[in-house]
C-alpha cells in the first residue's frame, strides 16, 4: 500500500501554484493589517480573477535601502530620515542613496545608526528631482549582497521631473530583483505615480501630511511595522503577472494592498 502511495505522488503531477509577498494596509491609521484572511482577498490579472488557496504571515527583518530625497524640496524630509534610522533592529541592515537629477550611493549597507546618521547630515541639497531614473539606478546596483526582504524607502519631498525612465521599467526591474518600493512623501503632485509603484511590487505609500494628523504620531515605527508583516499568499495555477494585476480585501474600512511576484 506504502508502495502505491508513493508511485501515485510520483505519477501525479503537483499543482501550479504562484506566490506573492503582499503587504496590507489600514490606510487610516497607515498600519499594517495583521489579521488578514485568505477568504478576503481577491486577485485579478486583466479581469481574470486568480483563486487565492494559502495566505499566511511572512513576518520578518529587511534589508533597507533609504532612497533620499536630495533635490531642492529635499530638506523637508530630513528629520524623518534620522528617525527611520533609528527603527533599525538587528539583524537589519540600511543603505542611504541620495538623488536628484542622479543616484549617489553616501553609505553602504551597515546596521550603524551612528554612520548613518553622519551620513545623512552630510547631504547637500539642489537640482530637480528624478525620481524614476534614481530608482532604476538603485535596484540595478543597490542589492548585490542582500539577504532579507530587499525594501526601499523612497523618502521624497513628492516632486518628479523629467525621467528618462519609464514607469512600467521601474516595475520590471523591481519585480525582477524582488525589491518592495515604499514611497514615503509630503506633496501628494505625484501620488497616483507613488502607489502605482507601490502596488505593483508589494509596497505601501506613506502620506506624511495625512499621518501628521493622526494623533498616535510616530510615522516612522508605522513604516517599518508594515516593512516587517508582510503576507505571503499563493494562488492556483501558474502566471507571469502583468501590470494590470489588481489586489483587493473584501472587508470594512479602507485598505491598500499591494503584491510582488515570488520566484
Amino acid at each position: 500500500m506504502f508502495r502505491l502511495l508513493v508511485l501515485l505522488c510520483v505519477l501525479v503531477p503537483a499543482v501550479a501554484q504562484t506566490r506573492l509577498l503582499v503587504s496590507a494596509v489600514d490606510v487610516r491609521t497607515s498600519r499594517p493589517i495583521k489579521n488578514l484572511k485568505a477568504s478576503e482577498v481577491i486577485v485579478t490579472d486583466d479581469k481574470t480573477n486568480l483563486p487565492v488557496v494559502e495566505l499566511k504571515p511572512a513576518s520578518g527583518p529587511a534589508d533597507v535601502m533609504l532612497l533620499l530625497d536630495t533635490g531642492l524640496a529635499g530638506p523637508m524630509v530630513q528629520p524623518l530620515a534620522y528617525d527611520l534610522i533609528d527603527q533599525l533592529n538587528d539583524p537589519e541592515q540600511m543603505s542611504l542613496v541620495g538623488y536628484a537629477d542622479s543616484a549617489e550611493l553616501i553609505e553602504d549597507f551597515t546596521a550603524s545608526k551612528d554612520h548613518l546618521k553622519q551620513a545623512v547630515a552630510k547631504v547637500r541639497y539642489g537640482n530637480q528631482p528624478q525620481v524614476l531614473d534614481a530608482l532604476a539606478a538603485a535596484i540595478g546596483d543597490g542589492f548585490e549582497h542582500a539577504t532579507y526582504r530587499r525594501v526601499i524607502l523612497l523618502l521624497t519631498a513628492g516632486y518628479e521631473g523629467r525621467s528618462g525612465t519609464r514607469e512600467r521599467a521601474v516595475v520590471k526591474l523591481a519585480r525582477n530583483g524582488g525589491v518592495s518600493i515604499f514611497p514615503i512623501y509630503v506633496m501628494g503632485v505625484k501620488r497616483g505615480l507613488f502607489e502605482d509603484l507601490a502596488r505593483q511590487t508589494g509596497g505601501a505609500t506613506f502620506d506624511l501630511k495625512a499621518m501628521a494628523r493622526d494623533a498616535t504620531g510616530q510615522p516612522a515605527a508605522r513604516i517599518f511595522d508594515v516593512v516587517r508583516n508582510p503576507y505571503m499568499v499563493t494562488l492556483r495555477g501558474t502566471a507571469e503577472l502583468s501590470e494590470r494585476m489588481k489586489i483587493q480585501a473584501r472587508r470594512p474600512g479602507k485598505t491598500f494592498l499591494s503584491a510582488l511576484p515570488v520566484e
